[in-house]
C-alpha cells in the first residue's frame, strides 16, 4: 500500500478500476488498516479482495534490507500472488527500488535478460514514445541496452499498438561519433543488433522526434522523466496563472477549454498509468509515488493490458533466439 496518498488513493483507485473497467482487484496490505479505511466509504464493489501483508515499506528504506527484514511486505506478497497465478499482474506506487528487488526475487527474470528495465510512455507530437530505462539501472552495459531495445520494441508493438517500432539511442547529437566511449559502443552494438535502429537521438526527440522507443541508462532516463513531469506541470500552471490575471485571456481559455483539457490530459502522468518493469517473468507496474486515485485506476488498466498482451512469452522467445551477430531482431 505504497505512495503518498496511500491507502485512500489506492482504495479509491481500485474501486474505480472495478466499477469503470470491470477489472477485479486484490488490495494487499495490513488488513485491519484497509478495512478501517474502506469502512469510511459508503459502498464497495464486489470485485475487491483483501490479502494481508503486515510489513509496511517506507519510501526511503533500503531495497535489499526490505527483502531481508520484511519478507511479508505488500511488495513481496503482491509478487508472490502473481508468481502463484492468483493475480495477473502487480501494481505499486511505493518504493521503486524495493519494488524492483521484490519483484525480481519473487517472480524471477526471463532467461537471457540480464536486468529488468523500467519503461515509461511519454507524449509525442505524433504518437507516443517509450523511454527506458528510467531508474532501475543507473549504470548500463551496451548489451543491456540491446536487451532494452528488444523488450521495448515488443512492448511498443504488442501493448501500445505500434506496427513497426523504431529505436533510438539517447545521446548528445545525432552523429554516431558523438558522446563518450560507452555511448559510441552502445551505438555500435545497437546498429548491428538487427533491430529497427534509427541511430542516435537528442533530448528534444523524446517529444518531437520520429522514433517509437528510446533506450538509455537509468540515470539519464530518470532525469528526462522528472524534467518532463516538471515542465508539463509548469506549462499548465502558467496557462492558469495567465487566465486568472486577464479577463481576455480567461475568456480565451474558456473558449478553448476543450483543447486545454486535452493538453492537460496529454502531459498529466496520471493519465498514462504506471511504468512497466520489463524483463520479469510476471507483469509488474510501478505507479508514481504521488499517484491519485485516477492514476491508480489507469495503472490497473495498463497492468491489465500488459498481462493480456502475451508480451512476456514473446520476450522470452525473442531473447532466447536473439543473436546480434546473426542479425536476429525483435520483429516477432
Amino acid at each position: 500500500m505504497g505512495g503518498d496518498g496511500a491507502p485512500q488513493a489506492i482504495i479509491s483507485g481500485a474501486r474505480e478500476a472495478v466499477e469503470e473497467l470491470g477489472i477485479d482487484v486484490i488490495l494487499v496490505g495490513p488488513v485491519k488498516q484497509l478495512r478501517k479505511e474502506m469502512g469510511r466509504l459508503r459502498s464497495l464493489p464486489s470485485g475487491i479482495e483483501l490479502v494481508d501483508a503486515p510489513d509496511v515499506v517506507a519510501m526511503d528504506e533500503s531495497p535489499f534490507s526490505v527483502l531481508r527484514e520484511k519478507p511479508d511486505s505488500s511488495l513481496s506478497v503482491c509478487a508472490r500472488l502473481v508468481r502463484d497465478g492468483r493475480a495477473a499482474a502487480m501494481v505499486t506506487a511505493g518504493n521503486t527500488g524495493a519494488a524492483w528487488v521484490s519483484a525480481k526475487s519473487n517472480l524471477g527474470m526471463i532467461e537471457g535478460v540480464d536486468r529488468p528495465a523500467l519503461a515509461v510512455v511519454l507524449p509525442r507530437v505524433e504518437g507516443r514514445t517509450l523511454l527506458l530505462d528510467v531508474g532501475a539501472n543507473i549504470e548500463c552495459k551496451p548489451e543491456h541496452l540491446v536487451q532494452f531495445a528488444v523488450m521495448g520494441s515488443l512492448y511498443s508493438r504488442h501493448v501500445l499498438g505500434v506496427k513497426r517500432p523504431s529505436v533510438g539511442l539517447m545521446s548528445v547529437g545525432e552523429e554516431k561519433n558523438k558522446g563518450g566511449p560507452k555511448v559510441r559502443e552502445q551505438y555500435r552494438r545497437l546498429a548491428s543488433a538487427g533491430i529497427r535502429f534509427k541511430g542516435a537521438v537528442e533530448g528534444r526527440d523524446v517529444f518531437s522526434g520520429d522514433v517509437d522507443v528510446i533506450v538509455t541508462d537509468g540515470f539519464t532516463g530518470n532525469i528526462i522523466l522528472k524534467v518532463s513531469e516538471g515542465l508539463g506541470e509548469m506549462v499548465v500552471s502558467f496557462l492558469m496563472e495567465e487566465a486568472r490575471g486577464s479577463a481576455v485571456y480567461g475568456a480565451g481559455l474558456l473558449m478553448a477549454k476543450g483543447a486545454f483539457r486535452n493538453l492537460k490530459k496529454k502531459v498529466d502522468y496520471s493519465e498514462h498509468g504506471g511504468a512497466p518493469l520489463l524483463g520479469l517473468k510476471g507483469p509488474c507496474l510501478v505507479a508514481h509515488g504521488r499517484s491519485s486515485s485516477r492514476a491508480i485506476r489507469n495503472a490497473v488498466r495498463s497492468a491489465g493490458d500488459y498481462a493480456s498482451s502475451g508480451i512476456i512469452g514473446r520476450i522470452e522467445d525473442t531473447i532466447r533466439l536473439f543473436r546480434p551477430s546473426k542479425h536476429q531482431g525483435s520483429e516477432n
